[in-house]
């Protein structure tokens, strides 16, 4: 089945977290990807955008959360993956390794696609999960050789994954 709502969801939500993690890029890249960081945050938000737009317009369309199993499921793995992210941001804070945080999110969020594929009957989800948990373990490596922060390997990679997913959005809500 097709679920057009969530379709422009996933350009609404992917869009605009892309944005988030090419902004949090920007905590420590090298100069030179500074330019590029902005012009993708930039792009980003405004496929994030189209996506909230496309959303309003098509709220009563068929989704995978009309099902009220699906939504308490969606809520639940939402939730949970809020608390082990910021217990997990709280203790990398509490023992300084603060800069491990945006791998850790970045992991956490992978993790939590995997639940999300039986609540939104999509198995391109398990893509995004397991290319952001390489995202997270491989930022931890690149960050070190490139000599830049964590989050500017981190975010560039789940940005450029999660922008990728919310131009699909976009492209099956269009094939629809």
């Amino acid at each position: 089945m097709d679920y057009i709502r969530d379709y422009t969801m996933y350009a609404a939500i992917f869009g605009i977290f892309s944005f988030n993690w090419f902004g949090w890029a920007q905590e420590r890249p090298r100069q030179s990807w500074r330019l590029y960081l902005g012009i993708a945050s930039g792009i980003a938000l405004l496929v994030g955008l189209i996506g909230v737009y496309l959303s309003i317009k098509n709220w009563h369309e068929a989704s995978a959360l009309a099902d009220s199993g699906a939504f308490k499921d969606y809520l639940i793995y939402v939730y949970t993956e809020f608390f082990v992210a910021g217990v997990g941001a709280f203790l990398l804070i509490k023992f300084k390794h603060k800069d491990y945080i945006a791998p850790w999110i970045a992991f956490i969020v992978g993790v939590h696609f995997f639940a999300l594929v039986d609540v939104f009957q999509d198995s391109s989800l398990n893509i995004l999960a397991s290319v952001l948990i390489i995202v997270a373990a491989a930022s931890i490596f690149l960050s070190k050789k490139l000599n830049v922060a964590n989050s500017a390997i981190t975010g560039i990679g789940a940005g450029t994954i999660l922008f990728c997913f919310a131009v699909l959005g976009l492209v099956r809500f269009l094939m629809v």
